[in-house]
């Protein structure tokens, strides 16, 4: 129904920001990434909003990129994440590093997020990996390593597996990562390639 909103932001607090569009001002629930990503009270805004139906109420859910937008449904798709248990996840972890977790099979960092115990870490890291699983990057020129493994091959694979789980397809996440330097960590990998998307 809404795709995003633009207009001057009115108000926020923990969990929360105020969007006045042409007089009618939008509550949207937001994660803390979202939070202080946003500008000061008064000024122009923009958050991509997602509009979750239930039977006594309408919640609007507000993010600063399209990419926490996208990291939001994947978590929710997940049986037993609603959006409160998402938000506290895209609050503790930025996308980046809620796809790198899963494909490294890190259950333990979800847990930090309020609202998510050991069981359910385990079950999205489960169900994020399966997203990428049986994917090769061999036809690049990466090599296979366990998980965790020290190589640069690794990260470059890893980093790979972390951007088809955000959405990109095998070929636009080999693509982004094969022009970057594979020495550096998956997490740099993944940000950087991240901006080439975003620059285009």
């Amino acid at each position: 129904m809404f795709y995003s909103l633009t207009g001057k932001l009115a108000h926020t607090e923990p969990g929360m920001a105020v969007i006045d569009v042409g007089g009618v001002a939008f509550r949207c629930a937001v994660s803390m990434g979202t939070l202080r990503a946003l500008p000061r009270t008064g000024e122009e805004a923009t958050l991509y909003t997602y509009l979750n139906v239930r039977e006594d109420a309408l919640d609007l859910y507000g993010f600063c990129t399209q990419l926490e937008l996208n990291c939001y449904k994947l978590l929710t798709a997940i049986s037993g994440v609603g959006p409160k248990a998402a938000l506290s996840i895209l609050s503790e972890l930025s996308p980046e590093d809620v796809a790198l977790s899963a494909a490294a099979g890190d259950a333990k960092r979800f847990t930090r997020a309020n609202g998510v115990g050991v069981k359910l870490a385990q079950r999205i890291v489960l169900e994020l990996k399966d997203k990428v699983k049986g994917l090769s990057f061999d036809s690049s020129g990466w090599e296979s390593v366990e998980p965790g493994g020290p190589s640069a091959a690794g990260n470059a694979a890893q980093a790979a597996e972390a951007l088809v789980t955000l959405g990109y397809t095998p070929s636009e996440a080999a693509a982004a990562v094969g022009r970057l330097d594979s020495q550096l960590p998956a997490e740099e990998l993944i940000r950087l390639a991240l901006k080439s998307f975003g620059s285009k």
